[in-house]
């Protein structure tokens, strides 16, 4: 907006991201019970990256159209970005709803493509909600309360899959224990309620007569979405460009880790596979539901600390030095097989998923037009989920032919490439003055 926008209290801004609670919620069942539900059906694990290739296609496809409409987009009683927060939430939890009824695997991957298209709906306008909403003041506390409910809502999902496991007992016809309806049942209320509670309490700012004129402005139809992401690569700033190296290493590696963790710790821990010992098997992925749940505990509890860190050191060495105890923590992870002492390297990782989660989008903010905020979330998204297509493409063929089907060795190529990442992230240029005019939380009231 281009006023004045006053500043928000701190429990203004909780409010306002909360619905990205049940998204994440939604997020975290996806990181680690969806790949153990394709092996209860009976998926290979070299076929585990193209199973996944739904993620990052549909964030392709989706986000940045999604932001490019919600920038065009006004309602007096509906909003801008609401109306895409309500429809991606409401078919998040029909999706989680169904997804332990899949029957087949090809049923399952099929949910997964209509689930991850309803939540990459949801939360692209969540990015652009921020500065739609906050001073720039206050864009670093925005983008870390996001942080936040990320972490929380992914330890929720993934604590959720331990408990259930100990307390309902049974499978389905199909193979599927019945203490994974638990777990997605919870997520289908989660997603539906956490985006009501959003709703709810926060308002959206009317546009300026301006801001409207150009939302109206509609110079190629039904073709204006397609144009205006165009147009928007053709004149994205250098640090953007920048942004997309940092990525590549950095998603690549994490989309490696969410489909092998639970076979990783099957081999260091349990010492069988997931085409062993079914019962070993089950108990890593309840353990793994355990591990990455501390991992998301560490996100949310750090997730504001980081605000401060960044602010004194900048956003620049914070994601730098996240990235580089990640790395650490993944290649010392396969080598673990008390399973208690997982949870070391997973605190370092912690924190890092806190900074990918947040700062990132600190680094480039200054430099993105404000009135053009949506399509450029579509377009980091684009360079979040374009490494995760090369992965699923490329990944399955490596870890057979490179990596002789060791889950191990795929989560130490994991630590190598955040490694590189890192590395990356020392070519970005950002002024302190901007990332501190960034950071800099400004209470309201």
């Amino acid at each position: 907006m281009s006023f004045n926008k006053p500043s928000l209290s701190f429990w203004q801004i909780v409010n306002m991201n909360f619905g990205f609670f049940g998204i994440q919620y939604s997020f975290g069942l996806q990181q680690t019970a969806i790949n153990p539900i394709y092996s209860f059906l009976h998926a290979d694990p070299g076929q585990l990256p193209l199973l996944n290739l739904a993620g990052p296609m549909t964030g392709l496809l989706i986000q940045p159209i999604i932001g490019a409409l919600s920038d065009k987009t006004w309602h007096p009683r509906w909003g801008r970005r609401k109306p895409y927060f309500l429809v991606g939430a409401i078919f998040c939890s029909l999706c989680l709803f169904l997804f332990p009824f899949s029957s087949t695997l090809w049923m399952a991957a099929g949910l997964l493509w209509i689930l991850d298209a309803a939540n990459n709906t949801a939360m692209e306008p969540y990015r652009a909600f921020v500065a739609d909403k906050l001073p720039e003041s206050q864009y670093g506390l925005g983008f870390l309360t996001q942080s936040f409910f990320t972490g929380l809502g992914i330890t929720l999902a993934n604590l959720s899959l331990f408990f259930f496991q100990g307390n309902i007992l049974g499978q389905s016809a199909s193979g599927i224990p019945y203490w994974v309806y638990g777990s997605f049942f919870v997520g289908a209320v989660c997603s539906i309620t956490s985006v009501l509670w959003t709703l709810h309490t926060t308002p959206e700012i009317p546009p300026t007569p301006e801001e409207l004129a150009y939302i109206r402005k509609n110079e190629h139809g039904a073709f204006q979405p397609i144009v205006e992401i165009l147009d928007a690569i053709k004149n994205m700033p250098s640090n953007m460009w920048r942004l997309a190296l940092v990525y590549l290493f950095q998603w690549y590696a994490l989309f490696i880790y969410w489909q092998y963790c639970s076979h990783s710790i099957a081999q260091s821990v349990w010492k069988t596979t997931s085409e062993g010992d079914k019962n070993l098997y089950e108990k890593a992925v309840g353990w793994t539901g355990l591990v990455n749940g501390w991992y998301n505990i560490v996100t949310f509890l750090s997730a504001f600390g980081l605000v401060w860190l960044a602010k004194k050191y900048g956003a620049k060495w914070v994601h730098f030095s996240c990235l580089i105890i990640a790395g650490l923590g993944l290649l010392a992870f396969p080598h673990i097989e008390n399973k208690y002492l997982l949870f070391a390297p997973m605190t370092g990782f912690g924190i890092a998923w806190a900074s990918m989660m947040g700062i990132p989008y600190l680094l480039v903010v200054g430099s993105i037009p404000k009135e053009r905020f949506g399509v450029y979330m579509g377009i980091i998204n684009m360079m979040i989920v374009i490494p995760m297509i090369i992965q699923t493409l490329s990944f399955g063929m490596i870890y057979k032919t490179f990596l002789g089907s060791n889950p191990g060795a795929a989560i130490t190529t994991a630590g190598v490439l955040l490694l590189f990442a890192a590395a990356a992230v020392l070519r970005m240029r950002v002024a302190k003055s901007d990332e501190q005019q960034t950071i800099m939380p400004v209470g309201g009231h």
